[in-house]
């Protein structure tokens, strides 16, 4: 029974591939999201200081059950996170910055 289970855990094994340019990642400080009775979009965005326009660095479409899944990982990590660093301050409350979320090209 115990070699069923092991055998099974290396079928379900995916080798999950990583380029250089998307190991480097993409900073961003703010995200948006956005969703529709069968996906989540999450806009991640770079905001400069001083700079009016931010741009949107990367979207990523999940579906709601990956959200979900998401929010549950997040939730874990930053409790990691704080079990070994320390509690994660808050500034309270929304950036302090005006957001135009526009379609492309607009002002």
């Amino acid at each position: 029974m115990e070699d069923e289970k092991e055998k099974n855990r290396a079928n379900q094994q995916i080798n999950i591939e990583l380029s250089e340019e998307v190991a480097e990642g993409v900073y961003s400080n703010l995200a948006m999201i956005a969703h529709s009775n069968s996906e989540f979009v999450i806009d991640f965005i770079r905001l400069m200081p001083g700079v009016p326009k931010a741009k949107v660095k990367s979207r990523v479409i999940v579906t709601p059950e990956h959200a979900k899944r998401l929010l549950a990982a997040l939730k874990d990590n930053i409790e990691k996170y704080e079990a070994a660093f320390g509690k994660i301050n808050q500034s309270g409350g929304a950036p302090q910055f005006p957001i135009s979320f526009g379609t492309p090209g607009e002002a």
